[in-house]
C-alpha cells in the first residue's frame, strides 16, 4: 500500500472516531428525534432530571402551528407532552433574545391549560403545566445557571404557607397552591462554567457543548449516547444537521455585530453631545467661537446654533 493511500487511511479513521463521539445538540433531537416514542427514555431522563421526580412521558401533543385564529399570539414551543400524571410538560429551546420572552412563556403557559380543557368541564380538570425554558443567551442579572419560579402563597404577617382546602371525591384534601399552579425553570445554558459533579450539571454540560461522559449514570444520558450520535445520522442528515448549526452561528454573528455597531453609535452620540455641552458653556463664558471650535472639534455653525 502507498504510503499516501495509509495516510489518508489514518485520517479517515480519525475522522470516524471523532465523529462517533460526537452528540446531536438538544434543540435539534426534540424537533425530530425525541418526538418518537422509541427515544422517550432519553426525554424521561431529562424531564427526571430537571424536575426532580420520575416522570415517564405518555404522549407528546401537537405544539406547533397550535393557533386558533390568524391574529392569535404564535406561541413556539418545541415539545409539549403529557406525563403519566396528565400534567403538561412544555419545553423550548430559545437560541437568540428575544423582547418580553418572559410575558411569551406566561402565554405558552395558559394557552396549553386553556387548550387541555373543555369549555362546560369543571376547574378540577385543569391539569398543572411544567415550563422549561433552556436559553442560550443572557436573560438578565443573576449568579446561578437554573432558576425555578413556582407559586406560593405566605402570610404576610406570619410568613406560613397557606394550604387550600379542596373535595375530592366526597373528601376533603388539602393542597399546596405550588401543587397546581405552573412551575417554570429558567436554564441558562452559557452561564454553566464549573464541573460536573451531578446528574443536573451532566445535563447542562451535555446542553452546552454537547459532552457525554462514556461512563455517565445520569437518567437519560446513557440512552443519549446511543441515539443521538452525530456518526449515525445518513450523510444527507448529517449535512442538513450541520446547515441548521451554520444557520445558527450566522443569526448569533448578526446580532453580536448589531449590538457592538450600536454600542459604537452610542458612544459616538454621547461623545458628541458631551461636546456640545462643554461648547455650550465655553460660549456662556464669552470663549470666542474659533476656540470653542478648536478645542471641541465642532463646526463654527454647530457652535452658533447652541
Amino acid at each position: 500500500m502507498k504510503k499516501e493511500e495509509s495516510d489518508l487511511k489514518i485520517i479517515e479513521e480519525m475522522e470516524r472516531r471523532e465523529l462517533q463521539d460526537r452528540y446531536i445538540r438538544f434543540d435539534w433531537a426534540i424537533k425530530r428525534l425525541l418526538r418518537q416514542k422509541a427515544n422517550f427514555d432519553v426525554l424521561d431522563g431529562f424531564l427526571t432530571v430537571m424536575l426532580n421526580e420520575e416522570i415517564k412521558i405518555v404522549e407528546i401533543l401537537e405544539s406547533e402551528g397550535n393557533q386558533e385564529s390568524a391574529d392569535d399570539k404564535y406561541n413556539r414551543v418545541d415539545i409539549k407532552a403529557l406525563n403519566s400524571k396528565g400534567e403538561i410538560i412544555l419545553v423550548e429551546i430559545q437560541n437568540t433574545r428575544e423582547l418580553h420572552y418572559l410575558e411569551r412563556i406566561l402565554y405558552g403557559v395558559a394557552k396549553a391549560i386553556t387548550e387541555h380543557i373543555s369549555l362546560g368541564e369543571g376547574y378540577e380538570k385543569i391539569k398543572k403545566v411544567y415550563s422549561i425554558s433552556i436559553l442560550y443567551f443572557d436573560i438578565g442579572i443573576g449568579t446561578d445557571y437554573i432558576y425555578h419560579g413556582q407559586n406560593h402563597f405566605v402570610g404576610v404577617h406570619t410568613g406560613d404557607h397557606l394550604r387550600v382546602n379542596m373535595r375530592e371525591r366526597d373528601v376533603i384534601v388539602s393542597h399546596l397552591p405550588a401543587e397546581i399552579f405552573p412551575e417554570y425553570i429558567l436554564v441558562r445554558v452559557n452561564e454553566f462554567d464549573k464541573v460536573a459533579l451531578t446528574p443536573l450539571d451532566e445535563w447542562i454540560e451535555y446542553l452546552k457543548d454537547g459532552t457525554i461522559r462514556p461512563d455517565t449514570t445520569a437518567p437519560g444520558l446513557k440512552e443519549a449516547r446511543e441515539k443521538l450520535k452525530y456518526y449515525s445520522m445518513s450523510p444527507q442528515e448529517r449535512l442538513i444537521y450541520d446547515r441548521h448549526l451554520d444557520a445558527i452561528m450566522i443569526q448569533n454573528d448578526v446580532i453580536d455585530t448589531a449590538k457592538l455597531e450600536g454600542r459604537i453609535e452610542g458612544k459616538a452620540e454621547g461623545l458628541a453631545e458631551g461636546m456640545r455641552q462643554v461648547a455650550l458653556k465655553m460660549k456662556d463664558t464669552g470663549v470666542d467661537v474659533a476656540t470653542i471650535a478648536k478645542y471641541t472639534g465642532l463646526s463654527e455653525e454647530i457652535i452658533l446654533s447652541l
